[in-house]
């Protein structure tokens, strides 16, 4: 058994082998949240391979096995954080819990249970409050690969207005309602977005929508306007390789919209998006970004999102 082993060689040159993907590589800020999320599980392999390779019970045991160990993890794992916080990286300070479910499950699971029955007990306890642990960040990932997996399908519907929860895909100041919904989609709601006086930009971002438009003619941005005055407002629409670049304004797709009073229905062409970079031609099928905004407003209003959808 490798927990009985003086060395556990092939744990230790797989923890060589994934240490530098704590400070390179892995998702940036513009990938997506399943990749994320399938990421931030290497913390839980790495700690599995690291508490193999390293043996901890050849020192201790008991109490002060399970208090000594899950100190150190926690100690290692803020370093890690702050030195990722200053090498470009996002601090996630729930790493730090899934190095420690690693360890855990090594502790628990790492040799056969006593003989002794309380201790036998208490073991079993930990070995399967380490399952869970482990069991519930694998049900965090597939949920958003279920979430995903459904925004990829719900084309050509960009956003489903019905969902509880729109901070899960904008950005921005952005509330459910049921106020100038519209049935054409089947939705109930509507998205209502805030527009603050005292921002140079305000508006909001849908960063998580489906990114195959091809096979497309247009988009369509149905809008409402329940002041009495008109508002300028921007449409903006850009791929990955603009987000991955300098983010310079020709190289995406921007547009004015004129708002009046009332409902407003904008059709887009395709052709428009797909061509709107200067140097290039828009990745339709890795589309990332759709904002929608204004600036230099005198005092805050409110703008309704009725659709959102590709003809």
């Amino acid at each position: 058994m490798l927990a009985r082993s003086q060395y556990n060689w092939p744990a230790s040159i797989a923890a060589l082998i994934l240490l530098p993907f704590f400070f390179v590589g892995g998702p940036d800020w513009s990938s997506g949240p399943l990749f994320k999320a399938a990421w931030n599980l290497g913390h839980i392999l790495f700690f599995t391979l690291f508490t193999l390779a390293v043996r901890p019970r050849r020192w201790l045991s008991g109490a002060w096995l399970w208090l000594a160990c899950t100190a150190f993890v926690t100690g290692v794992g803020v370093i890690i954080e702050l030195i990722q916080g200053n090498v470009g990286r996002d601090s996630d300070w729930h790493d730090i819990f899934r190095n420690l479910i690693g360890t855990w499950l090594v502790l628990a699971w790492g040799y056969r249970p006593p003989a002794i029955r309380w201790r036998r007990v208490l073991n079993w306890t930990l070995r399967l409050t380490a399952a869970v642990l482990l069991l519930l960040e694998l049900q965090t990932v597939a949920a958003v690969a279920e979430q995903q997996y459904r925004i990829a399908n719900q084309l050509p519907t960009l956003y489903n207005f019905d969902d509880p929860h729109p901070l899960h895909y904008w950005r921005g100041r952005v509330h459910r309602t049921q106020e100038h919904a519209s049935d054409v989609d089947g939705f109930h709601h509507s998205l209502r977005m805030d527009l603050l006086g005292i921002n140079l930009y305000s508006g909001a971002s849908l960063d998580n929508l489906p990114e195959d438009w091809r096979g497309y003619d247009s988009l369509e941005v149905v809008l409402f306007n329940p002041d009495d005055t008109p508002l300028d407002m921007t449409i903006r629409v850009n791929d990955i390789v603009h987000d991955r670049g300098h983010g310079v304004y020709s190289d995406r797709f921007n547009r004015r919209l004129h708002v009046k009073p009332g409902l407003n229905r904008f059709q887009i062409p395709m052709s428009d998006i797909r061509n709107a970079p200067k140097s290039r031609t828009m990745d339709m099928d890795e589309i990332r970004r759709l904002v929608i905004f204004t600036t230099h407003i005198k005092q805050p209003r409110s703008i309704f999102i009725v659709r959102l959808a590709l003809d």
